[in-house]
């Protein structure tokens, strides 16, 4: 198992950001290039520093300010009497924990919940709250090894999928560009060769080419 694989899994896989990455996986990838201190993990605490001291051989430090601090575990709380069914919640929620559709009520199923925080900027009426689960326990003795487990599972699951929509997407766009590249006299009323054809052409041909970039490569 690589470095960086044992850095991930020694993290609490709240996927919360405020080590200053993207997610626990990039953070731990961080560490193993020696582009990150090993004290940036509030939700990991005190113990989650001297995991990863462990792994890396560095001495353990007290965790940086900057990042936050330690703290129990908070789940987030909807009230549902102001939620306005926005889903800017669920766009954001790294655990697919937030439940609900545009214009109606939304939902925390509390098990799935990391306490991230990334919901609380994201809800434009101010309706979500954190509830800490427990004030006497904080760091991994809030949030036990088969959470974070499962955090890290749905978390993965979500990544694939977005990934997966977003490839479906750019290929449903990309077949729009080549059906009106063909047929471009139809959305020119008719003017094969005239100056709107032609700027036409191109705006299309430049939305193909950046289809074409985004698409992984099959090599």
């Amino acid at each position: 198992m690589s470095l960086i694989e044992q850095l991930n899994n020694a993290l609490p896989q709240t996927q919360c950001t405020r080590c200053g990455y993207p997610d626990c996986q990039r953070y731990a990838q961080a560490i193993a290039l020696g582009e990150a201190v090993i004290n940036q993990c509030p939700p990991g605490g005190t113990e989650g520093v001297e995991r990863l001291a462990a792994l890396t051989g560095k001495p353990a430090l007290p965790l940086n300010p900057d990042n936050g601090f330690e703290g129990p575990r908070t789940i987030a709380i909807i009230d549902e009497a102001w939620c306005i069914g926005c889903t800017l919640c669920i766009a954001v929620c790294p655990t697919d924990a937030i439940v609900g559709t545009n214009k109606r009520m939304h939902t925390v199923v509390e098990p799935y919940c990391t306490g991230c925080e990334l919901c609380i900027p994201a809800c434009p009426v101010d309706c979500i709250s954190l509830e800490p689960i427990d004030i006497h326990l904080s760091g991994w003795a809030s949030w036990p090894q088969e959470m974070a487990d499962i955090a890290r599972q749905r978390y993965d699951v979500r990544t694939a999928r977005l990934k997966r929509e977003a490839t479906e997407h750019d290929e449903r766009m990309q077949a729009q560009a080549v059906e009106k590249l063909a047929d471009l006299p139809a959305h020119t009323k008719g003017a094969e060769h005239a100056p709107e054809a032609d700027r036409k052409r191109a705006i299309i041909e430049a939305a193909l080419a950046k289809a074409k970039a985004r698409q992984p490569s099959k090599a």
